[in-house]
């Protein structure tokens, strides 16, 4: 047990790494505040395309796209993004690297997530709001697209919290987010306590969002 607690609980690693986590932690935060909405709103377009388009082609279009995305790899695709660029002329920043990885990986989560909460409110309810004067943009706006987008809030909330802990991959690029800090003070003191201590932030980071996830899921389950 002694040697169980010195090499994954050493209070004293603790002290001496816990600055250094704290700085990547709150690129972790930071990087979900940009990666996530990006999502979100790129998520949100496929979906409208994918069930608003009057084109086929479109629709066919968005889906390959987001069955394609959801189907590769996230860190390959950072990496194919972020050390493939210069062979094509560019060289992209690590930030804007992660972003566009993101982007493409977490939009077609978030469009399948709209997509159903879309195809979940009554045409009627479309109907209805034309009839008031509302053109089809302002109905999906006021009327649509926030109804769908209650209906898919914990689907959403869950969605979020995967993205938060997908940032781990961001250290392939060596952005200094939570994992990356932890695996270099690992590497520093010789322990494994780094990263218990890591996954213990992320768990004090994550937590109030799972349990409103949970409050949300059986509110849903409750009203159905």
């Amino acid at each position: 047990m002694e040697a169980l607690l010195q090499n994954f609980f050493n209070l004293q690693v603790y002290r001496e790494v816990l600055p250094f986590l704290l700085g990547g932690l709150w690129t972790t935060v930071w990087l979900s505040l940009l990666v996530i909405p990006i999502g979100i709103v790129s998520g949100l377009a496929l979906a409208l395309l994918a069930t608003q388009s009057g084109s086929r082609m479109l629709r066919i279009a968005v889906a390959v796209y987001v069955d394609f995305f959801r189907s590769f790899p996230p860190l390959v695709l950072l990496i194919l993004i972020y050390f493939g660029a210069p062979f094509l002329g560019g060289d992209l920043p690590k930030l804007v690297a992660v972003a566009i990885g993101f982007m493409f990986n977490n939009s077609s989560y978030f469009a399948e997530v709209f997509r159903a909460g879309i195809e979940s409110i009554p045409r009627g309810q479309m109907e209805a709001a034309r009839s008031t004067g509302l053109s089809r943009m302002q109905a999906l706006a006021y009327v649509v697209v926030p109804q769908a987008t209650r209906n898919a809030l914990p689907d959403l909330v869950g969605n979020c919290i995967e993205v938060i802990k997908l940032t781990t991959i961001a250290s392939v690029v060596a952005l200094p987010e939570l994992l990356r800090v932890a695996r270099d003070a690992q590497s520093l003191v010789y322990n494994p306590s780094p990263i218990v201590l890591a996954a213990l932030l992320y768990l004090i980071l994550l937590w109030p969002l799972v349990r409103w996830l949970s409050r949300l899921e059986h509110r849903n389950r409750a009203l159905h």
